[in-house]
C-alpha cells in the first residue's frame, strides 16, 4: 500500500532531544535541555490551583471552540471571540490554514530557513513551496513580495523567525502588506512576542484591523510554559475563522490544556518576571560570545542561534557528553551554527563553561 503522493519525499520532523532520552543513553543523572525553546521556569503557580477545579470532570469532553478561554483571551487582546481559534499547539493552526487555504499546485511564500511546518503542510495539500533567501538571517519581504504571482495562496512570516531569532519590524510588514495582492493570506507566526524588546516590532493588531488577509498565531507552549499541555491560537478576521473551524477536530484541545491557559493568563506578572529574566540571560549568554568573538544573530525570541566555527554536529555531540542538550545547526542550514535556548542563570552558567570547554576557550568562571 503506497502513501499519497504528496508525502513523497517528506521526513519525520525531529524535536530537540528529550531530557529522559539522553539521561538513558549516555548514564547521566544532571542533564539540562536547552534545545526546544522552552521556558526554563515553568508556568505560573496559579495553573495548578487552577487544574485542582477540573479533577472531577476528566470524563467529560471539552467545549470545541474553548469560550471561557476565548472569551478571557478576546478581552486581553481587546478583539472579538469570533477572531480566535485555537489549536493543539499553534502547529494545528498551521495545519489548518494549509487544509483550508492551500490548493494543489497553488504557491505558498517562505523563508528558506524558517520554521519548517509551513513548508511541510503546504506540501502535504500538494501546494508548492517557494522559498526566498534570508537576508542577514532576516525576511527578505521585499524578495517574498517579488516571488507572489496570481498562483500565490498563502505567505508565512515567522516573527521573531525560528532559528535565526530576527524580526521584521512594524512598517517593513505594512509596506509589505500594502504591495501584495488582495488573493493572498498573509500568516506571520508570533510564537516568541512576549519575548520581544524592540519597538520596532510590529502590532499586527493593530494591522489585522486593516487588512482582513491578515492571520496572526501566538501559543502558550513558550513564555507561558504550557508546551506540554499542547495549546495555541490564532487571530483573523470571523470569516477566516470559519473556515477554519471546518477543519478543525471537534474536541482538538482539551479541557485541561483549556484550563490551564486561562489560568496562565491571568498571571501577567509572571509572564513580566519571565520576560525579564530572559532578558538578564540574554546578556548573560552574549557578552561571554563577545568575548570570545563569536558571531550570533539578535536575538529578540528566548533562543540564540551562533557560529561556533566548528561543525555543529561536533559541538552537539560535545554538549551533549557533558549533559547539555542544545540543537545543532546542521538541519536548520547552518552546519557550523548552535541554536540554544536562554535558560535560567545557573543554566546559562553550565552551558558557557561546556561551550568553553568544546571549543578550547578561555572561560572565567563567574558563579563559583
Amino acid at each position: 500500500m503506497k502513501p499519497k503522493s504528496t508525502l513523497q519525499g517528506l521526513s519525520v520532523y525531529q524535536p530537540g532531544k528529550p531530557l529522559e532520552e539522553v539521561k538513558r543513553e549516555l548514564g547521566l543523572s544532571q542533564v539540562i535541555k536547552l534545545a526546544s525553546n522552552e521556558n526554563p521556569f515553568g508556568c505560573s503557580p496559579q495553573v495548578w490551583n487552577a487544574l485542582r477545579e477540573e479533577e472531577h470532570h476528566t470524563a467529560m469532553y471539552p467545549e470545541g471552540l474553548a469560550p471561557q478561554l476565548r472569551e478571557k483571551l478576546a478581552v486581553y487582546h481587546k478583539v472579538h471571540p469570533e477572531t480566535i481559534i485555537f489549536g493543539n499547539g499553534s502547529d494545528e493552526v498551521v495545519q489548518l490554514i494549509a487544509r483550508s487555504f492551500m490548493e494543489p499546485g497553488k504557491e505558498s511564500v517562505m523563508a528558506d530557513i524558517t520554521f519548517p511546518r509551513y513548508k511541510t503542510q503546504v506540501l502535504i495539500e500538494g501546494g508548492i513551496p517557494v522559498e526566498v533567501p534570508l537576508k542577514d538571517g532576516v525576511h527578505d519581504l521585499e524578495k517574498m513580495a517579488d516571488a507572489i504571482t496570481d498562483r500565490t495562496q498563502i505567505v508565512w512570516i515567522c516573527n521573531p523567525n525560528n532559528p535565526t531569532g530576527t524580526i521584521v519590524s512594524h512598517q517593513e510588514l505594512e509596506l509589505f502588506l500594502d504591495r501584495i495582492p488582495k488573493h493572498v493570506l498573509v500568516v506571520v507566526d508570533e510564537a516568541y512576542q512576549e519575548y520581544v524588546d524592540d519597538s520596532s516590532y510590529p502590532d499586527t493588531l493593530s494591522l489585522l484591523e486593516k487588512d482582513p488577509r491578515l492571520i496572526i498565531l501566538r501559543t502558550f507552549s513558550k513564555i507561558y510554559g504550557l508546551a506540554a499541555f499542547r495549546i495555541g491560537y490564532g487571530i483573523a478576521s470571523e470569516s477566516i475563522v470559519t473556515e477554519l473551524n471546518k477543519v478543525r477536530e471537534p474536541f482538538n484541545t482539551n479541557r485541561i490544556a483549556q484550563r490551564a491557559a486561562s489560568a496562565a493568563l491571568e498571571d501577567q506578572d509572571f509572564i513580566q518576571r519571565c520576560h525579564q529574566a530572559n532578558q538578564e540571560g540574554k546578556k548573560q549568554i552574549q557578552e561571554q560570545l563577545d568575548e570570545w568573538g563569536l558571531f550570533s544573530f539578535p536575538a529578540q525570541g528566548n533562543f540564540i542561534l551562533m557560529d561556533t566555527g566548528r561543525s555543529a554536529d561536533s559541538v552537539f555531540q560535545c554538549l551533549l557528553h557533558k549533559g547539555i542538550i542544545v540543537r545543532s545547526g546542521r538541519a536548520l542550514g547552518y552546519p557550523t551554527y548552535i541554536r540554544v535556548t536562554i535558560g535560567s542563570q545557573e543554566q546559562n552558567h553550565l552551558f558557557l563553561k561546556g561551550l568553553a570547554s568544546c571549543l578550547d576557550k578561555p572561560f572565567r568562571d563567574r558563579m563559583s
